[in-house]
């Protein structure tokens, strides 16, 4: 019965190594694809002097973005961008078509009617909203990058912590199994003071 659970130790030890190098080796492969997509789009942080990169990403500014945690900033700089654009407001504040009562408010009108029309007489869309749109659909893509990152390093992480558990039990269950092979003969031996006091009394 110990053997079989040494044996077992043994195995669940082997299959944890194998796990944890697993881990890592995916979370390696998918870090270096992150960032090796991040390198081909040849995006380059702003100078200094523009407020938002100061705001978010000083010490990366006029440098080309290479990794996650860059992207996320470079995110948050497009955020920035927009609201500037827009005066301050959102997506959802704005509505679809430029008003004809104050063409130059980023607001603008869902309302057809009052919008502005142009040579055709179709309703002129609202730019400071399709420029949201644009925004948003670049700082998510820019975002996932960031936690696809973090995701890789978490199982690399794990990867370790999978290794480790390994070999901890390989190495208690060979140490368990050496260790009842060192005490079973001194076990079944008879100690001299009994044997002594066995003598005496006969």
């Amino acid at each position: 019965m110990r053997k079989l659970f040494v044996i077992g130790g043994i195995v669940a030890g082997l299959v944890l190594v194998i796990f944890g190098a697993t881990a890592i080796s995916m979370g390696i492969d998918g870090r270096t694809t992150v960032r090796d997509s991040l390198k081909q789009e040849q995006i380059v942080f702003g100078a200094a002097d523009d407020p938002a990169v100061a705001k978010f990403a000083a010490q990366w500014a006029d440098k080309p973005l290479q990794t996650g945690t860059q992207a996320r900033a470079f995110a948050q700089i497009m955020h920035e961008h927009a609201l500037e654009a827009s005066d301050g407001l959102a997506y959802a504040q704005m509505g679809r078509f430029v008003s004809a009562k104050d063409p130059e408010s980023p607001a603008g009108t869902s309302d057809e009617a009052a919008a502005l029309k142009d040579e055709k007489g179709n309703p002129v869309s609202n730019s400071a909203r399709n420029t949201w749109v644009t925004e948003t659909a670049l700082s998510t893509a820019l975002n996932v990058s960031y936690m696809a990152e973090q995701m890789a390093l978490f199982g690399i992480v794990v990867g370790i912590a999978l290794l480790l558990s390994g070999f901890g039990f390989i190495i208690l269950a060979l140490g368990g199994a050496l260790r009842s092979r060192e005490v079973s003969p001194v076990a079944t031996r008879e100690p001299t003071g009994a044997r002594a006091h066995a003598a005496v009394t006969s």
